[in-house]
């Protein structure tokens, strides 16, 4: 029977488990904002502001899963390295759903199903 304690930290690690994967995922959606029906790969990753934004959220999700002392005070215990890669899939299955769209947008005549029912 696991101690009170080990189970704290059980807790605080899924705490940080559970932001590191929305930090992941945050990425995706940052770059499928960029453009209403232009695919990423055409609109390219010109603005320097998006991309140090980028850097800095993973920099500053990096430093607070890593970072001594927070167990106290933001309840986030250090993450094994494979412990960010389960929102990698999901992250994936956004971006692809998306582009699809895109491209749906592009080819399909206007006033389709697609552009009535996704385009914002």
């Amino acid at each position: 029977m696991p101690t009170y304690n080990q189970r704290k930290r059980l807790e605080y690690t899924c705490h940080t488990a559970f932001f590191s994967s929305i930090v992941i995922v945050q990425w995706t959606d940052l770059l499928i904002c960029k453009t209403r029906k232009n695919s990423i790969f055409q609109q390219g990753m010109w603005n320097h502001y998006l991309t140090f934004g980028l850097f800095f959220e993973t920099t500053l999700a990096i430093f607070l899963s890593y970072c001594p002392g927070l167990e106290y005070g933001l309840r986030m215990m250090p993450l094994r390295w494979t412990w960010w890669l389960p929102a990698l899939p999901f992250s994936a299955v956004i971006f692809i759903f998306d582009e699809t769209r895109k491209k749906l947008l592009r080819t399909l005549p206007p006033g389709n199903w697609v552009e009535r029912e996704t385009y914002y």
